[in-house]
């Protein structure tokens, strides 16, 4: 009785194997003529059966499971179809480590090339806003090759589809990895444009000179981003509310890189956003003792200065930021803007003033105050148009300044270039 039960199994087995190579035949088949529903199908009439297959028709069905699923996802740009390519092959991999070696290799080269259309997938699901797509597939692409700008760019994916849980765990992922995306840059210029361009690689930059369509070859490092990582693990914390892993988060990267200017206007960056106005002027007083020639920063103390009420000091920074920057618009606007804030107080003490000959006596000296004050800020809007001659608010403002002060010709010039502008 029992040899009958073992002839019966082995005669299972037996056709079970037979079934099993001649779906494998179908399948392959069905592949070389461009049919992968028909493959998939086909594959999965035996995928409940495969892991008690032969150890020879199991290397081969994830391998011809995974060219399925690559096939259907360049054809559909299917999340699922993609991961299911990718899981596939992995299996193989994996399971060829402790059988002969047979379809890795070709595999391996398989998913290097899938890892480039996942990526430009991503790339297409970002420019259709769907950032939650782009985020997934760069993170299969980052784990398919270890690339870690894949993570950094799905963790930016993550942050614009709203998605913070998962910006984070990529985040702080790349904090873990020492990542700072510091990279050559390779540049030449294009004779035909004249742009300077980033030409990928050293060898290819090289032999494009060689062409003679760019001149002026060059090699620029590019900027870590380390600190926008650290701000972005901070931002999302404080979102969250829990401001104190923000706080540990800038504070440590500080203190590994005390000397990283970037990294303290970060930490500068997070306290503006929490509303901490005074522990922000003291960061960025830090950074100008670090970096005193960078207009950026007196600018920036500028602002924060005015809006606490130190209108002086504000002048002052901004008068620094010009002497460092003199093309800059936003401070000239500024610098008008903080000028012309007296104003209000001036017009509504003019207007609650009586008849009486001391009221009269008030209003013209508050006039002529008012007249001064718009006098003062004349020359930082007229600098400004000859920077920018089409911003709108230097023109708008310009010709009510022109238009209190009774002078017609130049009111009468603004006036017909706002005009202009907001046609």
């Amino acid at each position: 009785m029992k040899k009958q039960v073992l002839l019966a199994s082995a005669i299972l087995a037996s056709s079970f194997a037979i079934a099993q190579k001649s779906e494998l035949r179908d399948a392959e088949k069905a592949l070389d003529k461009g049919s992968s529903a028909e493959a998939k199908s086909t594959l999965e009439s035996i995928s409940s059966t495969i892991e008690t297959a032969d150890d020879k028709y199991k290397d081969e069905y994830y391998f011809l499971l995974g060219k399925t699923y690559v096939d259907l996802a360049k054809k559909s740009g299917s999340d699922a179809d993609y991961e299911k390519a990718v899981n596939s092959f992995n299996q193989l991999i994996e399971f060829e480590k402790s059988y002969k070696t047979k379809y890795t290799d070709e595999a391996k080269e398989i998913l290097n090339g899938l890892s480039g259309d996942i990526v430009n997938a991503a790339v297409e699901d970002n420019k259709n806003e769907n950032f939650a797509g782009a985020a997934k597939k760069l993170h299969m692409a980052y784990e398919m090759t270890d690339n870690q700008d894949y993570l950094y760019f799905a963790a930016s994916s993550a942050v614009n589809g709203g998605d913070l849980d998962t910006a984070l765990e990529y985040y702080e992922k790349l904090n873990e990895l020492e990542y700072t995306g510091e990279s050559t840059a390779y540049m030449a210029v294009n004779k035909e444009t004249g742009e300077t361009e980033n030409l990928g690689s050293e060898q290819n930059r090289d032999l494009m000179v060689k062409t003679g369509e760019y001149t002026d070859p060059s090699e620029e490092e590019t900027e870590s981003r380390y600190p926008e990582i650290i701000k972005n693990i901070a931002l999302i914390y404080n979102e969250k509310g829990e401001t104190e892993k923000a706080a540990e988060a800038i504070k440590d990267a500080r203190e590994a890189n005390p000397e990283d200017i970037n990294l303290l206007l970060t930490e500068a960056n997070m306290y503006i956003k929490m509303g901490d106005k005074a522990k922000f002027q003291s960061l960025m007083e830090e950074a100008i003792q670090k970096d005193p020639n960078n207009p950026t920063l007196y600018y920036n103390l500028g602002v924060i200065t005015a809006e606490q009420g130190n209108k002086e000091q504000a002048k002052k920074y901004y008068e620094k930021a010009l002497e460092l920057d003199p093309e800059n618009e936003n401070v000239y606007l500024n610098m008008a803007s903080l000028i012309l804030s007296d104003e209000r107080a001036m017009v509504d003490e003019m207007n609650g003033l009586g008849n009486s000959a001391a009221d009269n006596k008030r209003y013209d000296e508050l006039k002529g105050q008012r007249e001064e004050l718009y006098r003062s800020a004349v020359p930082y809007l007229e600098k400004l148009l000859t920077i920018n001659p089409d911003n709108i608010d230097a023109v708008r403002t310009l010709m009510n300044i022109y238009g209190t002060l009774g002078e017609q010709a130049k009111f009468k010039e603004m006036k017909d270039k706002l005009a202009t502008l907001e046609q």
